[in-house]
């Protein structure tokens, strides 16, 4: 199959690249830069120049292929809600470019959508939930001849990576102190990413119409537990600090740091076969890529 994947260079989307690749897939990956087309096409991708902004580049990619893999988000956090703006208006032109073809297209979303697979909100109600629309795009177009699923994806973690933990190990590390917010008792969800790629490639093979799947390996590791890993790694002490001073200690991590975002997959082990194989977040975060200063530079 010949697939089109946004964000192909990008922490998650790289690793999907790899796995189609390796099962016998051909891919077109978008990529913006010189520097993201070399190291796409270094791995053998066939390079489509182009954005998320750019809607005709995204849907001439799509009409190009046999299956669309978008796992491309802006991680602007400062600008949280226009990168919002942008994915939902990825999204819908490469539904609008698929409606009427059977042609998979797999999206990533958020693991705070739903404990389990059968948890889809209605934005209506939960506007708080401001990537939600995203993935009722997505499912609705089930309806009009599109094979759409939606991957909704936890901490995702592995070398390279340049999100979350990474942000607090940074922080930990200006301050002095391994912190965590409370009693350190909510929890995140978590995968490994080789584990997430293969996912994204069975939906893609595999997954019905308007199928919703969780990518989860641990459904939910204590963040007292990833601090006490950060301060033993960086020898500093761990303490708590009270959750209504999350933000000002974590900054724009307060929120997620303090949020309990857990989930299961137990619907998406039974339909698809995926068996999670790579080791969880706690014994990943033990790794010395973790805290190399320049390793996300």
């Amino acid at each position: 199959m010949r697939v089109f994947v946004t964000g192909a260079t990008g922490f998650v989307g790289s690793a999907v690249v790899r796995e189609l690749l390796a099962n016998g897939h051909e891919v077109l990956g978008l990529a913006r830069s010189d520097a993201s087309a070399d190291r796409l096409a270094a791995t053998g991708a066939e390079v489509h120049r182009g954005s998320l902004e750019d809607l005709d580049a995204l849907r001439a990619g799509a009409a190009a292929s046999d299956g669309v893999i978008h796992t491309g988000f802006i991680h602007d956090f400062s600008n949280y809600a226009a990168c919002v703006a942008i994915d939902l208006s990825a999204v819908k032109a490469l539904t609008e470019t698929l409606t009427g073809s059977d042609r998979p297209l797999v999206i990533s979303s958020v693991m705070s959508h739903g404990k389990t697979e059968d948890d889809v909100p209605d934005p209506a109600e939960r506007p708080d939930l401001v990537r939600l629309p995203a993935e009722v795009t997505t499912l609705t177009a089930a309806a009009r001849g599109v094979r759409s699923s939606v991957i909704r994806l936890p901490q995702v973690h592995g070398e390279g990576d340049h999100a979350f933990v990474p942000g607090v190990i940074d922080i930990a590390r200006a301050k002095g102190v391994s912190a965590y917010p409370g009693e350190g008792t909510n929890r995140w969800a978590a995968v490994h990413r080789d584990d997430a790629a293969v996912l994204f490639r069975l939906a893609l093979e595999n997954a019905p119409a308007g199928t919703v799947l969780h990518a989860v390996d641990d459904e939910g590791v204590p963040v007292r537990e990833i601090a006490e890993v950060i301060g033993r790694r960086l020898d500093l002490p761990v303490k708590s600090v009270p959750v209504e001073e999350a933000g000002a200690h974590f900054g724009w991590l307060g929120h997620f740091y303090s949020s309990d975002l857990v989930g299961t997959s137990v619907l998406t082990r039974e339909r698809f076969g995926w068996a999670p194989s790579r080791i969880g977040l706690l014994a990943d975060l033990d790794h010395d890529y973790y805290f190399e200063v320049n390793q996300r530079s």
